[in-house]
């Protein structure tokens, strides 16, 4: 029997992995006290459905009886069922936004402030998180994204480092990318905004990577970035994080950057690790 845990921060998008898993084949239960993970377990066995494939959301909302968890693990193994942990998070700016757009309370504070239950929810998720087989940042991943990332992992069998690369897009004049952990400055490169035909095309549009990558300076420097890249994530793997943010800035950042992260993502995909380009600015005029 496979038999996946899903837990994670509070507004990572547990509900949407359930979904996924589900669409993959997974009987998925939500909210399941941990001391019950053992008993489930024997009953999904027992069923005459032969149920093969198992995922439950075990979080937070449990209260007291999350503090059960690595307790419903242990009988697990007693049962000798293996198991996998997928822990989903998420930047605090990002689930703080979230919670705010649903007009929804932390289960942690109801009362109180949203930052202060995710302080604690931090820290009495670490040892969980510690433990997780598979860690999937959600800070900039669609629905969309969040499926094909499950599908990879639960579907494909591929092996995904814990690591997840965020290569962002952005334009200077609407203001620094507060949240990155590197920022390249691509301004330097012939710019397609004064090219009548380009103008109100994006970097998603083929025309506009011809135009931006027709440049010699433009490869060297997506080189020269992804060089540095890969000298810096088994690195940063090793130090324990698990999301890393890569600003590419242009001015307005609707060509060059656009057309420059998209790249940088697909060349560090094609290494093998998690990499996911996003757009802040490109629907901006």
């Amino acid at each position: 029997m496979e038999f996946v845990i899903i837990t994670g921060m509070s507004g990572a998008g547990k509900s949407q992995a359930m979904k996924a898993m589900e669409d993959i084949g997974y009987y998925c239960m939500d909210n399941l006290p941990p001391a019950l993970l053992g008993k489930f377990a024997q009953l999904c066995h027992q069923s005459k459905r032969k149920i093969e494939k198992v995922a439950i959301v075990a979080d937070i909302r449990g209260g007291i009886f999350f503090e059960d968890l690595f307790k419903g693990l242990d009988d697990l193994e007693k049962e000798g069922i293996t198991y996998k942990i997928l822990f989903l998070d998420a930047s605090d700016e990002v689930l703080i936004k979230r919670y705010k757009e649903l007009r929804r309370p932390h289960p942690l504070n109801m009362n109180g402030s949203i930052v202060d239950g995710i302080i604690e929810e931090r820290k009495l998720l670490q040892n969980v998180k510690n433990r997780a087989d598979y860690v999937i940042d959600t800070s900039r991943l669609t629905i969309g994204m969040l499926k094909e990332e499950i599908a990879k992992i639960f579907l494909k069998g591929l092996e995904l480092e814990k690591l997840t690369i965020s290569v962002v897009s952005f334009g200077f004049k609407h203001g620094i990318l507060l949240d990155a952990d590197l920022i390249f400055d691509a301004r330097f490169i012939s710019n397609p905004y004064y090219v009548p035909e380009l103008r109100d095309l994006t970097g998603e549009d083929e025309k506009v990577r011809e135009y931006v990558f027709k440049w010699e300076q433009t490869n060297i420097f997506v080189d020269k970035v992804v060089d540095l890249l890969e000298f810096l994530i088994p690195n940063y793997i090793k130090e324990g994080k698990t999301r890393l943010v890569v600003g590419i800035g242009c001015t307005g950042g609707r060509h060059r950057s656009v057309a420059i992260a998209k790249e940088i993502a697909r060349r560090l995909e094609a290494n093998g690790h998690r990499a996911i380009a996003s757009h802040r600015d490109y629907k901006l005029t």
